[in-house]
């Protein structure tokens, strides 16, 4: 079975727009720039780039064969399909997995979402009447609830249908890839200060 992966998709496609212009203006520095500036200028991309991976590109909910796997910033979760048990939404996602909690960086439901799914289930309220019965159940099924709600949802479905199949044990750990980017941007920052 594929994958399935939640993230929000604003963030997802501003990260790699910043990663294509931080490549342009890297490789620009090389080309023509002069030291020490262009290396100063360099740094500053590199610590920009970094908070865009990390708040960015990183963070997501990947629904696995086994169980559900969390990544937010810096830490990794996993939790087997049979450990989930509620999955509600505040400002975020929040997985409840035994005496462990897990809150998940994207997808956030923000004020603005939630007043407009509040709007959008008014209106739809209003037009029922000149619906057909295909198209009332699709808006009542939608009226109301943001992306986070929905991906809480499917969580909690996948959860129950997918209970026999899970894999592992209930794990937080520290991701390798976000601490090797916060420790090659660190070494980055500190060669730029001893060199500017």
């Amino acid at each position: 079975m594929k994958n399935q992966t939640f993230r929000s998709k604003v963030g997802w496609v501003f990260g790699w727009a910043w990663i294509v212009f931080a490549a342009w203006n890297t490789w620009d520095l090389i080309a023509h720039g002069s030291m020490p500036s262009a290396l100063i200028a360099g740094a500053v991309l590199g610590v920009i780039t970094l908070v865009v991976f990390l708040l960015a590109l990183r963070p997501a909910i990947v629904a696995e064969q086994g169980g559900v796997r969390v990544r937010n910033p810096l830490r990794n979760a996993y939790v087997p399909w049979n450990a989930v048990g509620d999955v509600h939404v505040t400002h975020s996602i929040i997985i409840e997995a035994g005496h462990t909690t897990i809150r998940c960086w994207t997808p956030q439901a923000t004020a603005r979402e939630r007043a407009r799914a509040t709007a959008r289930a008014g209106r739809t309220a209003k037009t029922q009447q000149t619906m057909t019965p295909g198209e009332r159940a699709a808006a009542e099924a939608v009226a109301g609830r943001t992306h986070a709600d929905f991906v809480a949802q499917q969580l909690s479905d996948m959860s129950q249908t997918r209970s026999g199949d899970s894999t592992g044990e209930t794990a937080v750990t520290w991701s390798p890839s976000a601490l090797a980017a916060v420790a090659a941007t660190v070494v980055l920052v500190v060669v730029t200060v001893i060199l500017a």
